[in-house]
């Protein structure tokens, strides 16, 4: 697990998925996809960030492994973003 942080400017379109719980298509660096609803943002001790989505179960997903976050949510605020 890698601490380097993400950027603010995409840090904030994550806290933004979350606070409007969209449903969101996660695309990480290894190619992976999740899909489920943006929950919240945590930190660990060791200072790495991670999205919880609802995928069915509660899934923790490191910040700095997404490669895409697409919002699958009608009338979103954005659609996608890439890290």
């Amino acid at each position: 697990m890698s601490k380097s942080a993400i950027s603010c400017n995409l840090h904030d379109y994550v806290e933004i998925a979350c606070l409007y719980h969209y449903q969101v298509k996660l695309t990480l660096r290894d190619r992976q996809t999740i899909e489920g609803k943006a929950i919240d943002t945590l930190s660990s001790a060791n200072k790495c960030e991670y999205l919880l989505i609802d995928t069915g179960q509660k899934q923790q997903i490191e910040l700095n492994q997404l490669k895409k976050l697409q919002v699958l949510t009608p009338n979103a605020r954005f659609t996608e973003v890439i890290f």
